[in-house]
C-alpha cells in the first residue's frame, strides 16, 4: 500500500476518536418507531450523524428513509460493498464502565458499540477517506452501506435491497480476522405455554431483552419463606453455582447470576435463564418450567433438545434460551439457535417441539447459512491485506455469528477483533482499543484497494 495512504491514517488519529466518542454516546437502541424513524428516535440520531460525518468528509450520502444510508466513493458501475450497522444491543447488568460515555483508559474506549459494530464501522469509513485524500485510481467503486436494524430483524437490509441494487462482491466489519467465510444458519424459535396449575407457584419472572444475548441474570418471585430460602442455599452449595434467596412479604425472591455473552458464543458463558430452570424444577415447579429445565437446563448444544449437530466446515451447532417470561399466566421464551451449513433446519425445528412436549414451538426467524470459497479471489484479497499489514498468518475462519455478509453473493466477515482481543460484544464493559482500531483501518484500505483498485 503507498507509504501516502499510511501517513494519512495516522494523521486521522484524533479525529476518529473524537467522532467514534461522539457515535458512542448516542444510545442507538431500537425503540418505537416514528415518522422518519423507523427504529426509534435514537438510531435516527445515530443515522444523522453518521450521514453528517460523511458529507463533511466530501462523500456522497444518500438516506433509506431511516433504514439505513449509504457512502459511496468513485463513479464506476460495478461496486465493492462494506457493511457495518449503526444500532447496537441494550446495555444489560454488569457495567463498571459508563456505557454511553465513551470514556477512555489505558488506550481503550469503553461503551457499547465500541466493538460491535461502530468503531469498525467508522474505520472503514475513514479507510475511505485516506483512498480518496491520497488520489488512488480506482476501477471499481466503494460503497459503505451503514444499516440500522442488524441486531434485530434486519428489516433495514431487506428495505435497502427493495429500493437499491446491493453489490455482489463486499465484507462486513462486524466480527473478526483474520476473516470468516462461513456463518452458521440461524434458526430463532418463541415458545409459549400456560403456566402449570401444580407444583411451586411461580408468581413473577421476566429475564432477556434480546434473543441473542445470553442473560447473565435471572430473578424469579416463587411462593414460600424461609423453607425456600434454606433449600436455594442448599442448592448453591451443592451446584457451586451462585444462586441467592431473599424473603420478602410477597414470597421469596431467587436471583441466578450467570456469565452472559453474545448467544453465537457461549463456550465459557453461564445462561443464568438455564441455571434459574434447573433450581425452579429442584425446588418442585411443574409443567414448562421443568421441560425447559430437562429440555434445555444450561446446556448450549441442544443435546437434550434433540438438536446437536455438526460439520466439519462450521462445526457444532449452538442453542441459547435468549428469553423467558411468566406474563398473564403464559409462559414465553426463545431459543437462539446457530446451525451447521450442512443442518436441515425445518428438522430441527421439528426435534425442538417433539422435546418440549406442552409448548406451541414457532420459528420467529430463520436464515440460512452462508460460505463462500476459501479460494476465490475475496477471500485471497482481503488475508493479502491482513497478512501485509499485521505480519501475521491468515486462514479463514467459521462463526456462528450472523453478519451483514449474508446479503452479499460473496461477502465475508473481515474484523475488526484481533485474534489475541477479548470479545466483549453483547456483553459488559464492552470496549476497543485504539491502536487495534488505528489499525483496522489499515487493513480495510488495503483490502479495498486491492479489490477496487486499478
Amino acid at each position: 500500500m503507498e507509504q501516502r495512504v499510511y501517513e494519512l491514517i495516522d494523521s486521522y488519529r484524533d479525529a476518529y476518536t473524537e467522532t467514534l466518542q461522539r457515535w458512542i454516546r448516542i444510545p442507538s437502541i431500537r425503540g418505537k418507531a416514528e415518522a422518519g424513524a423507523p427504529f426509534g428516535r435514537e438510531i435516527r440520531n445515530m443515522l444523522d450523524t453518521a450521514m453528517a460525518d460523511a458529507r463533511e468528509m466530501g462523500f456522497e450520502v444518500r438516506d433509506f428513509d431511516g433504514y439505513a444510508c449509504d457512502v459511496t466513493l468513485g463513479d464506476a458501475v460495478e461496486k465493492i460493498a462494506v457493511l457495518g450497522h449503526l444500532d447496537v444491543v441494550p446495555v444489560g447488568d454488569g457495567w463498571t464502565k459508563p456505557p454511553f460515555e465513551a470514556l477512555i483508559e489505558n488506550g481503550r474506549m469503553y461503551g457499547r458499540g465500541t466493538n460491535d459494530d461502530k468503531g469498525p464501522a467508522l474505520a472503514s469509513l475513514f479507510a475511505m477517506k485516506a483512498i480518496r485524500e491520497a488520489g488512488i485510481p480506482l476501477k471499481k467503486g466503494i460503497r459503505l452501506i451503514l444499516g440500522c436494524d442488524e441486531e434485530e430483524g434486519w428489516e433495514d437490509m431487506a428495505y435497502y435491497g427493495a429500493h437499491e441494487k446491493i453489490p455482489d462482491v463486499g465484507f462486513s466489519p462486524d466480527a473478526s480476522f483474520p476473516l470468516i467465510n462461513t456463518e452458521k444458519g440461524m434458526l430463532c424459535l418463541e415458545l409459549r405455554a400456560p403456566e402449570a396449575k401444580d407444583g411451586l407457584k411461580i408468581l413473577e419472572l421476566s429475564t432477556g431483552d434480546r434473543i441473542n444475548v445470553i442473560p447473565g441474570e435471572c430473578r424469579a418471585l416463587v411462593e414460600g419463606g424461609a423453607d425456600i430460602a434454606e433449600k436455594v442455599s442448599a442448592y448453591a452449595e451443592k451446584t457451586g453455582l451462585p444462586y441467592t434467596a431473599e424473603v420478602t412479604g410477597k414470597g421469596v425472591w431467587i436471583t441466578a447470576t450467570g456469565i452472559p455473552g453474545h448467544s453465537a458464543y457461549p463456550e465459557g458463558k453461564r445462561n443464568a435463564i438455564g441455571m434459574m430452570l434447573l433450581l425452579l424444577k429442584a425446588l418442585g415447579a411443574e409443567g414448562p418450567v421443568a421441560v425447559l429445565a430437562d429440555a434445555v437446563g444450561t446446556e448450549h448444544d441442544g443435546k437434550s433438545l434433540g438438536c446437536a449437530c455438526r460439520d466439519d466446515v462450521s462445526e457444532e451447532l449452538t442453542c441459547n434460551m435468549g428469553i423467558l417470561k411468566l406474563e398473564n399466566g403464559s409462559w414465553y421464551g426463545t431459543l437462539d439457535m446457530r446451525c451447521p451449513v450442512t443442518a436441515d433446519q425445518k428438522k430441527l425445528k421439528e426435534a425442538a417441539a417433539a422435546s418440549l412436549k406442552g409448548f406451541d414451538v414457532n420459528a420467529a426467524v430463520q436464515k440460512p447459512p452462508h460460505h463462500v470459497p476459501a479460494e476465490g479471489e475475496l477471500v485471497t484479497s482481503l488475508l493479502a491485506a491482513y497478512e501485509e499489514e499485521t505480519g501475521l498468518e491468515g486462514k479463514p475462519m467459521s462463526t456462528g455469528g450472523g453478519t451483514y455478509a449474508k446479503v452479499l453473493k460473496q461477502g465475508v466477515a473481515f474484523g475488526a477483533l484481533f485474534p489475541d482481543e477479548e470479545d466483549l460484544a453483547h456483553q459488559a464493559d464492552e470496549y476497543e482499543d485504539i491502536d487495534r482500531l488505528m489499525l483496522a483501518m489499515k487493513i480495510y484500505a488495503n483490502a479495498l484497494i486491492r479489490l477496487a483498485g486499478e
